[in-house]
């Protein structure tokens, strides 16, 4: 993409009905537009990043086994008069009657959507397990929506169901999923710690929230220093094996961890004083094993093998897709603007162009474009006619992890400049070694095919 030719309508100065720093970047990198309170318009950068966290929990979610679909936005209201939740939702819902007088409501969740799909198609155990998810448009109508993204009316967001015959088979699928959410967070450059949890109106003794520690988090956490040294890594997990996933679930979720709807003084006085943290935290994700609460009212049972019709087990499981894009920057930026992990930057390398219209930089520019769309990168190259400052701090703020900066000094000794954007550093290379290590750094992050220099 050539930005001379792209639709980024960045701001100058910060916005001031912004309040938090992903909220103010994001309008000012020119990724959303408010449309009404806690609406927004997702512009083409913003959209871009967003289906790049998409992307990663699709990947995630079927390497766990688990099934994709979609369901409507717009649910009937006698579903959730079913389950007995139509009245206790309370204001957050938004209630719709159509033309023909029915009762309609925009999903905030949908457990009682996809049990009645189960019931209607799933009759024996023989059939289970099942997890079924999609990811879709939600509305909640918060009372102040604000903080951009973080806390708006309408969001992305990524559910999956869970239905299993036994509860230890569905607490095997709770363990699946939070190998699967580890993987995901790690893949997007954060560290999202499980803490246990309130189930609010999910319902559920079982809980986890995923949450990242940052300053402008809504939630306070307490938790043990140590969980903050754990990694997921590259590890391989048999998402089949029972004893696998529930040493992962006890690896990352024995160290004390927890908000303050569940904080216990007497248990978290029990951690070494010189490992006791308390700060501040974003929730991304959460995982739920609520047994029979839906299933046992809505009538979702299976034929068991000796033939009586038993309710299934069931658990939910929730990543804020959207909610996801602001985090990233509350945890990845500087005083400059984003910085974009590499796993979720919106292009992969900025191509800056010293001297537009200089025969000897447009041509290097271009052959440094073509090769990295060849390789199976994205790079976003500034042909514009700016001067030098004003492209370096677009850049700055957009945040794209990699910058290779042409110029005709540079280029009379066959060299381009190839900056870090986390760190500053800026190396000195030939174009072609350029390439070459920006191919390096990407190889493994998006499994692309390892070339020769």
């Amino acid at each position: 993409m050539r930005l001379s030719r792209y639709f980024l309508p960045v701001l100058k100065e910060d916005p001031k009905e912004a309040q938090i720093v992903s909220h103010r970047l994001m309008l000012r990198a020119g990724m959303i537009k408010q449309q009404a309170a806690g609406i927004y318009s997702w512009l083409p950068m913003g959209f871009k990043v967003l289906k790049r966290i998409e992307q990663i929990v699709h990947e995630e979610q079927q390497r766990a086994g688990h099934i994709p679909m979609l369901m409507p936005t717009l649910q009937p209201a006698d579903l959730w008069r079913e389950s007995g939740r139509y009245d206790d939702y309370g204001e957050e819902m938004l209630r719709v009657t159509d033309r023909h007088k029915r009762d309609l409501l925009y999903g905030p969740t949908n457990e009682e959507m996809i049990t009645d799909i189960f019931r209607s198609h799933v009759n024996s155990y023989k059939d289970l397990p099942l997890t079924l998810y999609h990811i879709q448009w939600k509305f909640r109508d918060e009372i102040r929506p604000r903080f951009g993204v973080m806390r708006g009316r309408e969001f992305l967001m990524k559910d999956g169901y869970n239905f299993d015959l036994t509860k230890e088979a569905a607490l095997h699928a709770y363990n699946r999923h939070l190998v699967s959410y580890l993987r995901s967070y790690e893949r997007m450059g954060l560290q999202a710690i499980p803490m246990r949890a309130d189930g609010g109106p999910i319902g559920g003794d079982y809980t986890h929230e995923f949450l990242v520690l940052a300053e402008t988090g809504e939630s306070e956490v307490f938790y043990d220093s140590q969980i903050t040294d754990l990694t997921f890594g590259d590890r391989q997990i048999d998402y089949d094996n029972v004893e696998e996933c529930q040493a992962v679930l006890e690896e990352f979720t024995s160290r004390y961890a927890r908000t303050d709807e569940t904080h216990d003084e007497a248990v978290y006085a029990d951690v070494p004083e010189d490992r006791r943290r308390t700060a501040r935290g974003i929730e991304v994700g959460q995982i739920f094993y609520f047994g029979t609460k839906y299933s046992e009212p809505m009538g979702a049972t299976v034929r068991g093998a000796d033939g009586a019709q038993v309710p299934v087990h069931m658990g939910s499981h929730g990543i804020g897709v959207s909610r996801l894009l602001g985090a990233i920057i509350e945890a990845n930026h500087d005083d400059k603007g984003i910085i974009w992990p590499e796993g979720v930057t919106p292009f992969h390398v900025g191509i800056v162009n010293l001297k537009q219209g200089d025969n000897s930089t447009d041509s290097a520019c271009q052959a440094i474009y073509a090769e990295l769309q060849n390789r199976g990168l994205d790079p976003l190259y500034d042909d514009r006619d700016e001067r030098a400052g004003a492209k370096f701090a677009s850049m700055d703020l957009i945040g794209l992890p990699w910058r290779i900066t042409v110029g005709p000094r540079g280029l009379t000794n066959n060299k381009v400049e190839l900056t870090c954007r986390r760190t500053g550093q800026t190396e000195e290379l030939s174009p072609a070694d350029a390439i070459h290590r920006v191919m390096q750094i990407y190889q493994p992050v998006l499994g692309l095919p390892v070339q020769d220099k």
